[in-house]
């Protein structure tokens, strides 16, 4: 669970010290593009890199790929504390970047080989709710520590050095489980080399992507629509961000109470989301603002371990890597996308208010488009090889 959180650090740590690093390097040439890459630049980097990380961890291992990156992550993320270059410091984010994928991709692969079932699923909502928390106390320890100055927040990747031998220590290596008689002969015909699920992982990373772009939009957007509504004072920004994410973790405790499939339930969820994105288009008052997103959120933390564990059962043993790479790529390729397609909505309607309306018609009609595949019976998944209980 700590892993899962590394990603998320990097993605709002410095968020409230940009202003700083932006005077800081003002004279150097192209600074205005620059600096906001020094937050961005890891998501993109991570979901270009995800896919990779996975076929690395399938050959070379969940345990060792993960603490090998979890040390170098540390290494990377503090590496701003002594660069004195805007590009080396570009430079060592896309890095930074590069860590995140191996991260991620470890850890959740880590949970679908430990645990089966329900017990999986409620890891993986767990996942959810302390990605979700997270991200609440790693802006606020990031605005703290940046009164210090705006290299201050970057010690805070240094966790990774008292995480990776903790890892080394504690995480066992998840292996196939021996059978006997038909059992083992059955595990041995289905561990015979077999071509990657491709066609069950594309439709899951697609509607991923879009989940991502739904999932993202409170966080990123917030303050931008309660600056439209005339609030600018931090304390009450701060004060509805953590409502949000209390939405979040809710949805995600909710998530644990479920029963059934995630493919039946998604339509309901995306419409949920919707909903809340309606609300939050129409809203021309505080309390209605915040109803929204209450409602989104809520439908957000129901929504993305739904999306992942749809994910993880199309997948095997020996496949699980590849496809946890590629999910998490298709998630954080959504993250990045985010902020660009509510950029590109408030251009052609006038307002971002409306750019999140829009949204939500467009949320709406993906909600009705799974509609009828919930009737579907899916197809089985071919016998993974035992796992270690």
């Amino acid at each position: 669970m700590a892993g899962s959180c590394l990603p998320i650090l990097g993605a709002v740590l410095i968020a409230p010290v940009l202003p700083r690093l932006q005077d800081h390097f003002a004279d150097v040439p192209g600074s205005a593009a620059l600096v906001p890459l020094v937050l961005t630049v890891p998501a993109l980097s991570l979901a270009l890199l995800a896919p990779f990380a996975g076929v690395v961890v399938d050959r070379l291992g969940r345990k060792r790929l993960l603490v090998v990156a979890t040390a170098l992550y540390a290494l990377f993320g503090t590496a701003p504390l002594w660069l004195t270059s805007l590009y080396g410091i570009v430079a060592s984010r896309v890095l930074v970047g590069v860590t995140e994928a191996a991260i991620m991709t470890a850890c959740t692969t880590l949970i679908g080989d430990y645990y089966t079932g329900r017990v999986r699923d409620r890891y993986l909502a767990l996942q959810t709710m302390c990605a979700s928390v997270s991200a609440t106390v790693f802006l606020v320890l990031g605005g703290a520590l940046g009164a210090a100055g705006w290299r201050a927040p970057f010690w805070l990747y240094a966790v990774g050095l008292l995480l990776a031998p903790a890892m080394a220590r504690v995480l066992p290596s998840p292996v196939a489980g021996a059978a006997t008689g038909a059992a083992a002969r059955r595990a041995d015909a289905d561990a015979a080399p077999r071509p990657f699920p491709a066609r069950r992982m594309a439709g899951v990373c697609l509607l991923t992507v879009f989940g991502a772009v739904v999932f993202y939009t409170v966080p990123v957007e917030m303050s931008y629509l309660l600056d439209d509504l005339g609030v600018d004072s931090t304390g009450a920004i701060g004060a509805v961000t953590a409502v949000a994410s209390a939405a979040t973790v809710l949805g995600s405790v909710a998530f644990t109470r479920l029963t059934g499939g995630p493919r039946r339930r998604l339509p309901a969820l995306f419409l949920l989301c919707a909903a809340g994105f309606l609300v939050m288009g129409i809203a021309d008052s505080l309390p209605v603002l915040i109803a929204g997103a209450v409602l989104n959120c809520v439908g957000t933390g129901l929504l993305l371990p739904s999306l992942l564990t749809l994910a993880m059962s199309r997948l095997g043993f020996a496949d699980r890597g590849r496809g946890t790479g590629l999910w998490t790529a298709a998630f954080f390729l959504g993250e990045f996308a985010c902020p660009l397609v509510l950029l590109g909505g408030e251009g052609a309607l006038g307002d971002l208010a409306s750019a999140v309306g829009l949204l939500g018609l467009a949320t709406a009609l993906v909600a009705a488009a799974l509609l009828p595949l919930t009737r579907r019976t899916p197809a089985p998944l071919p016998r993974p090889v035992p796992e270690q209980p």
